[in-house]
């Protein structure tokens, strides 16, 4: 019974991707709780003339490594019907990330200094609240898997179950 339950939830994209967006989250939290604690010591950082608090850079430095980890994932096993290059893929997954980075950096300030939240926490708060449009936009855009196109493939009909 519980194989056939676990069985039909790989079969569900929904379920594929919420796998692999937690485990690219868990990368870029616990890299970011890392380098907030205990490798970026200073405040602020002074780069190229420009000056970073350290959860900002700890938060490009981390986000980084979990787009990698979930790129890879999502390709493989979330969306690997997709028939667009790899290089494509990355580059649009990529693009959407750095929407996504700049997003998670506007509600982690938000979330920092306005509501005075502790920055790791911050950090999982934000990722959440942009979790569910990242679905989205990975599928339709990233992946180039249009609504027409698994309609006439038979993709993924259970995705909705």
């Amino acid at each position: 019974m519980a194989n056939v339950k676990f069985k039909k939830l790989l079969k569900n994209q929904i379920a594929r991707f919420i796998f692999s967006a937690g485990i690219g989250f868990l990368v870029d939290i616990v890299a970011f709780y890392l380098l907030d604690h205990n490798w970026l010591q200073q405040p602020t950082y002074n780069i190229l003339t420009f000056i970073f608090d350290n959860y900002t850079l700890a938060l490009a430095i981390s986000f980084f490594f979990g787009v990698v980890v979930n790129f890879l994932i999502t390709r493989y096993l979330v969306f690997n019907e997709s028939v667009s290059s790899p290089t494509k893929q990355f580059v649009r997954f990529v693009s959407v990330a750095i929407i996504g980075f700049f997003a998670n950096l506007m509600l982690l300030d938000i979330f920092i200094r306005s509501v005075g939240m502790y920055p790791p926490v911050a950090r999982v708060a934000a990722a959440l609240s942009l979790f569910f449009a990242s679905f989205f936009v990975h599928k339709f855009f990233s992946f180039s898997l249009s609504l027409r196109h698994q309609h006439a493939t038979g993709a993924d009909s259970s995705a909705s179950n």
